[in-house]
């Protein structure tokens, strides 16, 4: 038994170091039963002091029951699991927080019963009873059994010791409530703030559907699945997860077919709220403890409407099997439904405009390349930019009697305006060729179109007309205007740059473009390309250009995908760059 000395009421020295050291303690412990030792030690040198008790509870359940005697050198702790619990029935709760504590006197026969059993056999005479609310529906008692009945001014100073114990209890409790708040808040924001990244690093609908379920399982719930409204006004599953692998094909199947679900998910989708689901609420569905399977062991499920830009796009449903639901609160869940819908709708609204582009792209570039006696054709496009704008690269073909012209070109930019000059640089060279002008003529003739039309953007162009030379073999008539040079690659694998000098189409009025020809063979390969092929950049900054003629000798068989495998080829290369690029590749096999 550890030696006790008493003070009087006249000496609180003592006293104000207890209460000094219990606020030290207070300001950092995180949760007010940390500070039990310090609390009983001051209070058992109460002189007189036959037993201090104390408790806690939360509505009808007790937390625990401790009680310090002098016989003893430490408080001794029970549980109501425990075996030897000597508790009894549980105060009412007293008031709420904020509120002063209550300080009674009584005798051992009236004190609350949750406590008369720890205070049998203690002598006990007296006993000061104080009760304080730490927080809603969390009330904490302190009760100091005295071995005989206090004078009026002992009464009274252990009246305000208790009441000082209890403020500072009150606090403390009140300072970690706050700060559990804060860390919940800070964790939300984080999750919410990853949820946001996680789910707008993607612009694909399906990745985007796939993220928003993966990401919030087990961080917010141990099931998930999205619904999508579809145009006749029903819900349809387009992404499920589960944290346990054998429940998600169950999960699959519920979130498909069960009818009790497709009911709540029709109500919340209507509404601007969501909707939390437990106990009664999930009685005649596939969760709960009335549920078979996999449903049976779970607790709650919370559904909430995804609605972005004033449309409402479908539901967000979380499955929750345990009790810590921390961030499953509903304006957390209306926070990250609403984040959802707008990655969703994000995403859709991307997919469409990709489709509207890919569909005006291809209007700018030939559906088909033409047949020509003794040429095999080959062309590839790439759009570089992930900006869904319209490119301004074009190429196409034309056959003519026994002449086949190529022609490619680039217009600067990209966006509405871009493609219309792409159109405009297209149709005229096409037009031009078929009724026969010589590649020169008709890049002087596109240039003054473009100036008449007070161009904003420069036009590159390059024109290639072969015809079949009477020895054999192809006469190459080049004319370009301020586009890269064309490569070929001859029968016996070596590759020379064809020159092709002009000013850039759409900048002088009345330029001229002066014709190169040269003669190519059979077996020669004459390849056009637009600058996306040769500024595609390694991480080191070296540009594909160093490696092309490596890459044009090394395409592959003559056939229809050599233009593609040149294209896949700087696109392996790239780390940088995001211009377009467009291949046109002509292989001279004779003619028949």
């Amino acid at each position: 038994m550890k030696e006790r000395t008493h003070e009087t009421p006249g000496a609180p020295s003592g006293w104000w170091r207890h209460l000094h050291e219990l606020w030290l303690a207070a300001v950092r412990a995180q949760d007010v039963t940390m500070l039990a030792t310090r609390v009983y030690s001051a209070l058992s040198e109460v002189p007189g002091a036959a037993a201090v008790v104390g408790a806690r509870w939360a509505g009808r359940e007790t937390s625990y029951l401790r009680r310090w005697t002098p016989d003893s050198d430490e408080t001794v702790t029970w549980y109501p699991a425990a075996a030897d619990w000597p508790g009894g029935a549980v105060p009412p709760p007293v008031g709420t927080p904020g509120e002063p504590p209550r300080v009674r006197r009584c005798d051992p026969g009236t004190v609350a019963p949750l406590v008369a059993p720890a205070l049998r056999g203690t002598g006990a005479v007296t006993v000061l009873e104080c009760l304080f609310p730490l927080g809603t529906d969390d009330t904490a008692g302190l009760w100091i059994a005295l071995d005989r009945p206090p004078s009026e001014d002992e009464e009274q100073e252990l009246r305000e010791r208790l009441e000082q114990v209890a403020d500072i209890l009150m606090v403390s409790n009140r300072r970690i409530l706050e700060d559990e708040v804060h860390e919940r808040r800070q964790a939300r924001d984080a999750f919410l703030a990853e949820a946001s990244l996680q789910m707008d690093e993607s612009l694909e609908v399906e990745e985007t559907l796939r993220r928003v379920a993966r990401l919030a399982v087990p961080a917010v719930a141990e099931g998930c699945a999205v619904h999508l409204l579809r145009p006749d006004g029903g819900l349809e599953p387009v992404a499920t997860a589960h944290v346990a692998a054998d429940a998600q094909a169950w999960l699959g199947e519920v979130a498909l077919h069960d009818a009790w679900l497709a009911e709540r998910l029709r109500q919340v989708a209507g509404q601007s709220r969501g909707r939390v689901l437990r106990g009664g609420d999930l009685s005649g569905g596939p969760f709960g403890p009335d549920a078979v399977g996999d449903g049976k062991t779970i607790r709650a499920l919370s559904v909430s409407p995804l609605r972005a830009r004033g449309r409402v796009l479908g539901t967000l449903t979380f499955l929750y099997h345990r009790d810590d639901t921390s961030l499953a609160d509903l304006p957390t869940l209306a926070d990250l439904a609403g984040r959802a819908a707008l990655a969703i709708d994000t995403a859709t609204l991307y997919a469409q405009r990709r489709q509207h582009v890919e569909t005006l792209q291809r209007q700018l570039l030939p559906r088909v390349l033409p047949e020509a006696p003794g040429v095999l054709l080959s062309a590839a496009y790439e759009v570089g930019d992930p900006s869904l704008d319209v490119g301004g690269d074009f190429y196409d073909a034309v056959v003519a009697g026994d002449r086949i012209s190529l022609f490619i070109g680039d217009v600067c930019g990209r966006g509405a305006e871009a493609a219309a000059y792409t159109a405009l640089a297209r149709h005229t060279l096409r037009t031009l060729l078929t009724d026969g002008m010589a590649p020169e003529r008709t890049l002087e003739r596109l240039n003054g179109a473009l100036v008449e039309e007070g161009a904003a953007r420069f036009v590159t162009a390059l024109v290639v007309t072969l015809t079949p030379a009477a020895g054999g073999g192809w006469d190459a008539d080049i004319a370009g205007a301020g586009h890269p040079w064309p490569l070929v690659r001859h029968a016996d694998g070596t590759v020379e740059e064809l020159p092709a000098r002009g000013l850039l189409l759409g900048v002088v009025p009345g330029a001229e473009y002066a014709p190169h020809r040269v003669r190519l063979a059979d077996g020669d390969a004459l390849v056009l390309f637009t600058d996306g092929l040769t500024e595609a950049r390694a991480a080191d900054g070296t540009c594909f250009e160093d490696l092309l003629h490596d890459a044009v000798r090394g395409i592959g068989p003559v056939d229809e995908l050599s233009a593609r495998r040149l294209v896949t080829a700087a696109s392996d290369f790239r780390e940088m760059g995001d211009d377009d690029t467009a291949v046109l590749i002509a292989h001279l096999r004779g003619r028949p």
